[in-house]
């Protein structure tokens, strides 16, 4: 079990203990969102950009690092929340969340694949969960706008259940996207009145190379030497063969010659 996911299982322990409300807690933990990672129980807590998100919060920690939610809000996303405040939802108590820094915690994909957005969450509730990613040219030394990310989502899921105290997304990323990138996630309940929003810096590396169809690895090609190698042995083979023949042929001639003596 890797650090970061014993730290997503101790703040699901701690934030278990405390659910006594009627409404969904959550945040996504793998891509880490920065409320998590400079949570309580986040591995970051303790880095420079984390401690400089709390002195901007005021020196007031993310201990509710399941809560950035906005109520009524019912799809009217941009009205609510304004540009450059969208990781804290536009809310003071998270506003560190929206330093314009370029050493967040992040998560390392790969352009191009599958991937699945783990979701933390203390109690089952039903919504629809959209992710959506920066696009091509986002800066992470700007203050996170609206029109910086892309229209369409790269992953959504309605009513998933909750599985060992999370949600799991799946989602894909664009092919040819490279860099520093942030992957926002949208739930929106339906069983309750609120819409969470969280930010989850990513890294983004190109594809994996693929061989050519039809064609073979370059690795597992004959090296042309190789190749030189296996035409002189042909030749040299052929050549044997030959004087063997000759050889047969003049055995023959010479059974023949004693037997007319």
């Amino acid at each position: 079990m890797t650090a970061l996911r014993i730290a997503a299982a101790a703040a699901a322990a701690v934030a278990l203990t405390v659910a006594g409300t009627a409404h969904a807690h959550g945040a996504p933990t793998d891509p880490v969102s920065r409320v998590v990672a400079c949570g309580p129980e986040g591995v970051q807590r303790e880095s420079a950009v984390c401690r400089a998100a709390v002195a901007a919060n005021g020196g007031v920690a993310f201990d509710e690092w399941d809560n950035v939610r906005v109520a009524d809000v019912r799809g009217r996303d941009r009205e609510f929340i304004p540009d450059g405040e969208l990781c804290s939802a536009g809310l003071d108590a998270y506003k560190g969340l929206d330093l314009a820094r370029e050493d967040w915690p992040a998560t390392t994909l790969t352009a191009g694949a599958r991937f699945t957005l783990t979701y933390l969450s203390t109690i089952p509730q039903e919504g629809t969960f959209q992710l959506y990613l920066t696009k091509a040219g986002y800066d992470p030394t700007v203050p996170l706008k609206w029109d910086d990310l892309a229209p369409e989502p790269v992953g959504a899921a309605t009513d998933p259940r909750l599985v060992d105290g999370a949600y799991r997304i799946p989602g894909r990323l664009p092919a040819g996207l490279t860099g520093s990138h942030v992957l926002y996630t949208v739930w929106r309940n339906s069983s309750t009145a609120d819409t969470y929003y969280s930010c989850s810096d990513l890294v983004l590396t190109g594809e994996t190379a693929q061989p050519q169809p039809g064609g073979e690895p370059p690795e597992r090609q004959a090296p042309a030497s190789a190749e030189r190698d296996a035409d002189k042995q042909a030749i040299f083979l052929g050549g044997v063969a030959a004087l063997l023949g000759l050889l047969a042929v003049a055995a023959s001639a010479l059974v023949r010659r004693r037997g007319h003596r």
